[in-house]
């Protein structure tokens, strides 16, 4: 059997396939192998930008392998340094991730995809949070998702397990842009080198500071930021690259970030 995670490598952009027929389920073996991929990628200070994505045109992943269930996976195992699906749990994830939905997104495949940063969606994507009709908690997707769209629409498909196409779901706001198939790779290829581009000890900056404030109120958010308590930030204040930042603007050419 291939291995269910294809990797590749341009320039500083790290491209992730989950490829897993016929559905790309995850099990446990296939959550730890993320979770490596992502903490490899988080620690390598070559890349700068991830994309996740999944094999095929049907489905991009509908969460946990029921079938590996069957024979034995337990529900509450060793998902590995990530948590389920390798990013979810993972500390210091400060880099940006792109999910390339190609199909069937749903139950804990929607929650991986709602751990990302920028969601695309093939036109014909849909996607649900069927946990309710199998008796069980969506659990990651009950605290994220009323945060990243309104509160009774989050309940209503947290509530029902309704399905929503790639339209609707743009409309609510965890998709940013919906595109034709065959395009949608190319276009989270090229939002990924334009990102890649820009300085990276910002977005790293960037992702501690939203995810720090993101249960704080804003006054003691903001005090983490300007007293350097953040890594990142501290890190961020100290270095070349702001400096750089400076005399790129002052000598009216273009910035050459190093990272450092």
């Amino acid at each position: 059997m291939s291995e269910p995670i294809k990797t590749k490598i341009d320039g500083h952009v790290l491209e992730v396939t989950l490829d897993r027929p016929k559905a790309n389920a995850v099990d446990l073996k296939t959550s730890k192998i993320m979770g490596d991929v992502f903490a490899n990628f988080r620690d390598d200070p070559n890349l700068r930008v991830a994309i996740l994505t999944a094999s095929g045109e049907k489905f991009f992943c509908p969460g946990w392998d029921l079938k590996a269930a069957a024979d034995g996976d337990a529900v509450d195992g060793d998902y590995g340094v990530g948590g389920f699906g390798g990013m979810q749990e993972l500390p210091h994830l400060n880099k940006p991730i792109i999910c390339a939905v190609n199909g069937i997104c749903c139950g804990g495949g929607l929650e991986i995809a709602l751990s990302t940063d920028i969601i695309l969606a093939a036109e014909h994507a849909t996607f649900a949070l069927p946990e309710i009709r199998s008796g069980t908690v969506a659990d990651a997707a009950s605290i994220k998702l009323p945060k990243r769209i309104p509160y009774h629409i989050a309940m209503e498909l947290l509530l029902t397990g309704r399905w929503l196409d790639a339209e609707e779901a743009h409309k609510w706001g965890f998709v940013n842009e919906i595109l034709p198939a065959d395009q949608l790779l190319t276009r989270a290829r090229e939002l990924a080198q334009m990102i890649a581009s820009g300085p990276p000890l910002v977005m790293a900056a960037i992702k501690e500071v939203v995810r720090d404030a993101e249960d704080s109120k804003f006054q003691d958010a903001m005090n983490r930021v300007t007293k350097r308590q953040l890594i990142t930030v501290d890190t961020l204040y100290g270095s070349d690259d702001m400096m750089e930042g400076f005399r790129a603007f002052s000598e009216k050419r273009d910035p050459q970030w190093k990272g450092k």
